[in-house]
Parts: structure tokens; C-alpha cells; sequence
């Protein structure tokens, strides 16, 4: 599992170094640059919980606020498959920019007043929504990466996210240069025309409880593409460098800029419920 786990690091790291003005300086970024990750959790005391009742409603506010939002790029829910927590689920906001998270959240209660003109109704609806979670949940926010493999636009089934997790070491000794080049090499020869990989976003700690972190969300058809997707990644590596001297000592070159510690979780994204 050595080579499969290198792949992950390198990707990592890479993307880490990304984020630096020196390497992608933009005078006028575009496209998505923050994402709000919420988790949120299932109200376990809810006698009358209906999964196709939760999704209209969800669909309906959807349509109604959230897709009328000029200021919210992409929107998107997760279900539990394999994560610690049955009852949690991932709800996620893409922002063109900071400013944006604010300007959202405004619009929304504009778009709201304008989709439920009557306080009383505009309030059971609300409520009706909130009932299906717990009070609890946590924030997060992520500065969105480059290097992207977007989801085809015209996906319309729920997908499998694989969600890998890691955690940078910061070393003194660490080349942008040399990422950068390894970087681009690992996306275009691992990543991008990998059939399986139905869309790829990595994500940068912006904003929350650990500025190590490093997240990168894998999309597949289905469980069985992603163990695919795994036994699959030392035979791709062995083609991209056959010398397998030099990929272990480019694999060395790796090993310095992490932590060793590293999570993985498995989602199902909501195709319906999604902006």
C-alpha cells in the first residue's frame, strides 16, 4: 500500500504549496476560492423522520433560495457511508469569494422572504426543515485548490465521495519549484485521465481547528470503483515512472513534508440536492 499512499502524499503536498501567490497569482481570481463545510447531524428524536420528505424539502429550499443565489457558486449535500458517526451529514457552500459567505447568507433571507411572503408560512417552513437535525454542528471553511476534475455537468446520479484528510509538517527544506513541477505531473498522470475519477477537488485549511489540514474529495460511481481506484494506483505509478529507482527516491522527496497521520471517510453525494 506504500505507492498508493505516496500518490495521496504527493498530492497533498503539492497542493499545499499552491496556495502561494508566487506560484498561481491571479490580479483577478475566478472561479471558486472558499467552501463552507458544515456537519451536520440527524435529529434522533424525530419520531416521524422520512428520508423523501427530508429531500423535498431540502429540494424545495433549493430551488426557491439557493439556486437563486447569485453569490453561492455550487451547493451540495453528503450522506454517511463510512464515517465514526452515523448520524452525521456533510452539507457544502462554493464561494467566488470571501466576501461572498457574507453577501449568501444576506440573500438568503431575502430569497426567503420572497419565496414565503407570509411570516407564519415562511416560518413552519423553516422549521419544518430544522426539525430534521440536531441543534449540534460545526463549521469550516476551505480555501478551493487548483487542479480541479470537475464532475460532468451533466452528472445526475448520486455519487460515491471519497474524502482523504492529511496533515503537513511544514519542513524548513521544502522546494515550490519542485512541487510545483511534481504537482502538475501527478494530476495529469494520475488523476485527470484516471476513467474511474468521475470529478477531483482538493481544499486547504482557510479557516477552523487545524491549519495542517489538507482535504482532497475523490467522486466514483460506486464502492466498487473506488477499491478500483485503489488497487489501480501502483500499476498507474509504475507506468508514469518506470524507473523504480528514481520513483522511490521520489517518493523520499514526499515523506519529509508530512505528518505521517492521515483520515479517510466515505460520503454519498445527493445528485438531487445539489446547485
Amino acid at each position: 500500500m506504500k505507492t498508493t499512499n505516496q500518490f495521496f502524499k504527493t498530492m497533498a503536498m503539492a497542493l499545499l504549496l499552491c496556495i502561494s501567490t508566487t506560484i498561481f497569482a491571479q490580479d483577478k481570481p475566478e472561479g471558486p476560492q472558499y467552501l463552507t463545510v458544515t456537519t451536520l447531524h440527524w435529529n434522533m428524536d424525530m419520531e416521524d423522520f422520512d428520508m423523501a420528505t427530508w429531500k423535498a424539502i431540502e429540494k424545495e429550499y433549493l430551488e426557491k433560495v439557493t439556486r437563486k443565489n447569485d453569490h453561492v457558486m455550487a451547493s451540495s449535500f453528503y450522506l454517511h457511508q463510512m464515517t465514526p458517526d452515523n448520524t452525521e451529514l456533510i452539507y457544502v457552500r462554493v464561494y467566488g469569494s470571501w466576501a461572498d459567505i457574507e453577501k449568501a447568507a444576506e440573500k438568503d433571507g431575502e430569497l426567503e422572504t420572497a419565496a414565503w411572503p407570509d411570516k407564519t408560512a415562511r416560518e413552519a417552513f423553516l422549521k419544518k426543515q430544522q426539525a430534521y437535525y440536531s441543534r449540534y454542528h460545526s463549521d469550516e471553511i476551505y480555501t478551493a485548490m487548483p487542479l480541479v476534475k470537475p464532475i460532468p455537468e451533466n452528472n445526475n446520479k448520486d455519487l460515491i465521495c471519497y474524502v482523504r484528510t492529511t496533515h503537513l509538517a511544514f519542513p524548513e527544506d521544502g522546494n515550490i519549484d519542485e512541487i510545483r513541477g511534481l504537482m502538475n505531473e501527478n494530476f495529469e498522470k494520475l488523476v485527470k485521465p484516471n476513467p474511474l475519477v468521475k470529478g477531483y477537488y482538493p481544499n486547504r485549511h482557510a479557516w477552523g481547528k487545524d491549519g495542517t489540514e489538507m482535504m482532497e474529495a475523490f467522486f466514483l460511481d460506486s464502492m466498487a470503483d473506488l477499491e478500483k481506484m485503489f488497487d489501480g494506483l501502483p500499476e498507474l505509478a509504475k507506468k508514469a515512472w518506470p524507473d523504480e529507482a528514481a520513483r522511490k527516491e521520489r517518493d523520499k522527496k514526499f515523506d519529509k513534508y508530512f505528518t505521517g497521520v492521515h483520515g479517510d471517510a466515505v460520503y454519498k453525494f445527493v445528485a438531487e440536492l445539489s446547485k
